[in-house]
């Protein structure tokens, strides 16, 4: 078997500059300039993850990135003080959201909660909480 030493995430944007603004400004993240002329991101808790150009972007229609947050209700508030709407999915039995578009599993443990957002791009990114 071949030997792994690191692993890191990948997804294409239409625009780096505005991706670096959104990433880094926005969120917070550390951005550098890599190869190719995208950007590797550095994610907190050491996660990496590089955005790379790409004339024919299609945004992604799943989730490409996963932000693991304390408290899901602060966050949510915290992404429209920014600017950043989340977005408000149709409730179902399967995936019952609230009025702020946070997903309120039943069978998860007491303090799970989940919501969605776009960056720039139109990739989908959700900010989660975790017991």
């Amino acid at each position: 078997m071949f030997e792994i030493s690191g692993s890191f995430s990948s997804f294409s944007v239409d625009d780096v500059e505005k991706a670096r603004d959104f990433y880094a400004g926005t969120l917070g993240f550390q951005a550098a300039d890599a190869l190719g002329g995208g950007l590797d991101l550095t994610l907190p808790g050491g996660g990496r993850v590089y955005a790379y150009p790409k004339s024919d972007h299609v945004p992604a229609t799943h989730t490409v990135l996963n932000l693991v947050v304390p408290d899901i209700e602060a966050a949510v508030a915290s992404l429209h003080e920014l600017g950043i709407r989340t977005d408000h999915y149709p409730s179902t039995p399967e995936m019952p959201l609230d009025e702020n578009g946070i997903l309120r599993d039943p069978n998860a443990p007491e303090g799970f909660g989940m919501a969605w957002f776009k960056d720039p791009a139109g990739n989908v990114i959700s900010v989660l909480a975790q017991p």
